[in-house]
């Protein structure tokens, strides 16, 4: 049996993967499902009967994923929350302190900061578990604007200004600058969740390899084959979600550093 986690080879009777610590108790009944669709496949000679079990397999995998997904406790929320969300803006507002305040430095490397800090916390999110879009939308959003707002407070602490925007001219600024901290973490979902895509890809192949070379084997000289059609689909898909995040980096770039490099 494989770890589903790290694709490492554990024994039978093993509840704990040895390589990556991780529990397996979970997946113990799926595996055992796995198991006894591979010995009914193995018993039975119809190509279509191949290929219906096939999808069954694939169904059952997916809604596992999901109830996965969708099982998330109350703390664990509040843990990706304070850890991607959080301490991001955390770092974005004293990143801020510093060059504003501290060393009155060039707001460009704020600006750098600013767009490339959020991009690693909302790849590691997406890149280790599957999540819904919605609720990250919202926090890429609250991100971005909770920290210009905060970044506003900071130097209105200094030299008594306005915290909010006071002309259209300041308005636009706030919502360029927001964008671009709001589309970097847009562009960090998207390559964790093709990181993630791509590991899950891997994982199913390990599963469902047996199943596949059998259907192969029915189809003539097994040039064309579900295996085939089904690594060009998922080929495309990561191609185009890497597409994606790189317009979305674009973005990011010109909404964060367009006022400075028109000053």
């Amino acid at each position: 049996m494989n770890c589903p986690y790290c694709l490492s080879e554990v024994s039978e009777e093993a509840v704990v993967c040895k390589v990556c610590t991780r529990d397996l108790y979970l997946f113990k009944p799926m595996m055992a499902k796995v198991a006894d669709l591979e010995k009914r496949l193995s018993e039975i000679p119809n190509q279509e009967a191949y290929e219906k079990r096939i999808a069954e397999l694939e169904l059952m995998l997916d809604e596992h994923e999901q109830n996965s997904a969708s099982h998330k406790t109350l703390s664990g929320w509040f843990s990706d929350i304070a850890v991607y969300l959080i301490i991001p803006l955390l770092l974005l507002l004293l990143a801020h302190w510093l060059i504003a305040v501290v060393y009155d430095a060039k707001m460009v490397y704020l600006r750098i900061i600013s767009m490339a800090l959020p991009l690693p916390f909302a790849y590691f999110l997406f890149k280790e578990h599957q999540h819904k879009l919605l609720p990250w939308f919202i926090g890429a959003a609250f991100l971005s604007i909770t920290s210009v707002i905060g970044m506003s407070w900071i130097t209105s602490l200094v030299d008594q200004s306005p915290i909010f925007p006071q002309n259209l001219f300041e308005w636009k600024e706030v919502i360029e600058y927001s964008a671009s901290i709001a589309f970097s973490f847009l562009t960090g979902m998207l390559l964790g969740g093709v990181a993630y895509a791509s590991k899950q890809r891997h994982r199913r192949k390990a599963i469902l390899s047996p199943f596949m070379k059998a259907v192969a084997s029915g189809l003539g000289d097994g040039k064309i084959s579900p295996s085939n059609v089904y690594t060009i689909m998922k080929t495309l898909q990561d191609y185009g979600a890497t597409i994606i995040a790189l317009g979305t980096t674009a973005l990011s770039l010109y909404t964060g550093l367009k006022g400075i490099i028109g000053n």
